[in-house]
């Protein structure tokens, strides 16, 4: 075979692949009346989007139109898959995993993780890839084998950044409920004095706060709806964080409202506390602010105004030396 016949040959290989990937992404390819009537023919009924927010916010995306990387998607998110099975099973920690990822808001599944550590991972991969194919075209950069250890480097890295990021996450998404625990408290301590029930002031400050501390008493009053006690549900926040203020706010609420004891003072008692906890977060982070701006005074401008001051002098005995 001619090298003319050979690269007819997969030019028109390529035509064929690109055409199939055209016709068949979702912009192109119609939608089937089967397609439209199936939903309404199944026999087993939808479950009930009453108590799940992320199916919610899935359906809310599943009208948008499709983008142009839809058919990319579409054609890699088998391997995706299948990568991310692969890493689940080597990496195991399943229930820890669950747990953080409720920690961190759970908006995200432990197979969504997952496929993401694989992409971070090859994204780091590829960083190193990348030294070997500078060394390749232009000859400069480490040995062959320095590459590949960096290519194995940057896919563990991957792997490591996207956990340290999910941390990260769940430390910031804490400190928002540290900073808005306050406000709640005191919002339900309102709430009950008013005399609305322990139920109804949570129903109400849930409807009034957007943050992630309304969020989980939305969970909470989700769960009390599904059959759950309200102290049940209540107790479920608290093993959804990490706060320790947050866990003794939902013991104060529990006990209250099984012994009947004032709802309101315990709240008041507990907004206090946690406006102390913070006050003294930040009399903390100040001081370490303090400490670390002594860094650049140091290394810094004192080095400086030293050579300013005497880098005069310096220069007239100099002088008069010669």
């Amino acid at each position: 075979m001619s090298l003319a016949a050979a690269g007819a040959l997969l030019g028109l290989l390529l035509g064929v692949g690109l055409v199939t990937i055209a016709v068949r992404s979702p912009r192109a390819r119609r939608i089937r009346y089967a397609d439209r009537v199936d939903p309404y023919l199944r026999d087993t009924p939808s479950p009930s989007r009453l108590l799940d927010e992320r199916e919610r916010r899935q359906h809310r995306g599943a009208g948008r139109a499709p983008t142009p990387l839809a058919a990319v998607e579409a054609l890699a998110r088998p391997f995706l898959d299948d990568a991310a099975r692969r890493l689940d099973r080597f990496l195991g920690g399943r229930a820890g995993l669950t747990r953080r990822l409720t920690q961190a808001g759970g908006r995200t599944s432990v197979e969504e993780f997952r496929a993401g550590q694989v992409i971070w991972a090859a994204a780091g991969g590829l960083l190193g890839a990348l030294v070997l194919v500078l060394r390749a075209v232009t000859g400069l950069g480490p040995p062959p084998a320095v590459g590949v250890a960096l290519i194995v480097a940057g896919v563990a890295g991957g792997v490591v950044a996207r956990e340290w990021r999910l941390t990260r996450a769940i430390r910031e998404r804490e400190d928002r409920m540290l900073m808005e625990f306050p406000t709640v408290a005191e919002l339900l301590a309102l709430a009950v004095t008013a005399g609305e029930s322990p139920v109804g002031a949570l129903e109400r400050v849930a409807r009034l706060t957007h943050g992630e501390l309304g969020h989980e008493l939305r969970l909470a009053l989700a769960d009390a709806r599904a059959g759950a006690t309200l102290v049940q549900a209540l107790e479920g926040i608290a093993t959804r964080t990490t706060l320790a203020s947050l866990a003794r706010f939902v013991d104060g609420m529990a006990v209250a409202i099984e012994r009947g004891t004032p709802l309101a003072d315990v709240l008041r008692a507990q907004a206090v506390d946690v406006r102390e906890a913070g006050r003294r977060q930040l009399l903390e982070a100040g001081g370490r602010k303090e400490i670390a701006m002594m860094v650049p005074v140091v290394f810094l401008v004192l080095p400086t105004t030293v050579i300013f001051a005497f880098y005069p002098a310096l220069v007239s005995f100099t002088f008069f030396a010669q």
